[in-house]
């Protein structure tokens, strides 16, 4: 890996030859002879300052912080102004918070969970995310992120008697266990007011 691209003994010409400076591949008789070699200017040269792996990918957050964040995105899932301005459909959706029996934690089918969530008024919602799946812009393609879509409700439950299985394989929804409630999920992208969907035990919880 370190020495890619660095495989020809080229050296620079020197002054006085009317041409730039950077090291030129050895030899003669071929078409690299003689061309530039290494530098961020040359053909198959290195790049300028390239990114390196040891980049500062993390950042340190107080956990008080962390705390209040998961607290503020908990507060704005209940808002309907908030949840409807982060894009979510909830026009039939009869109240928020949204909060089930504790029945729903055993759905082990996902034709069951769909019809759940229909009743509920979710289905307009549905379709935004069924409809949303469209084909990433950019580099993002080859590099096996091919797709993008919206996200939907997250189902918040206390125990998995099936629920999560039930739910996986729907387009856009999510489940979390309460517990374990990530501030990633409850706010993607940043912005909170994620349309939840509460199970009766969670929510005392």
């Amino acid at each position: 890996g370190a020495k890619v691209g660095y495989d020809t003994a080229a050296e620079s010409w020197g002054t006085g030859r009317a041409v730039a400076r950077v090291p030129r591949a050895p030899g003669g008789g071929t078409h690299r002879a003689g061309q530039g070699a290494f530098g961020n200017m040359c053909r198959g040269g290195g790049m300028f300052s390239p990114t390196k792996t040891w980049r500062r990918w993390h950042r340190c957050v107080n956990i008080t912080q962390k705390r209040h964040a998961v607290a503020t995105a908990l507060a704005a899932s209940s808002l309907p102004p908030l949840v409807m301005a982060r894009g979510h459909r909830i026009g039939e959706v009869s109240e928020l918070p949204l909060v089930v029996s504790d029945g729903i934690e055993s759905l082990t089918k996902t034709k069951q969970a769909v019809e759940t969530l229909k009743k509920l008024g979710c289905k307009e919602e549905l379709e935004r995310l069924i409809k949303s799946r469209k084909i990433r812009p950019g580099k993002g393609k080859m590099r096996n992120r091919r797709y993008v879509m919206r996200r939907g409700p997250l189902v918040v439950y206390a125990e998995d008697k099936g629920i999560v299985k039930a739910f996986r394989n729907i387009p856009g929804v999510q489940t979390a266990d309460v517990m374990k409630l990530n501030l990633l999920t409850l706010a993607p992208g940043g912005h909170f007011g994620r349309f939840l969907i509460w199970t009766e035990s969670a929510f005392k919880m």
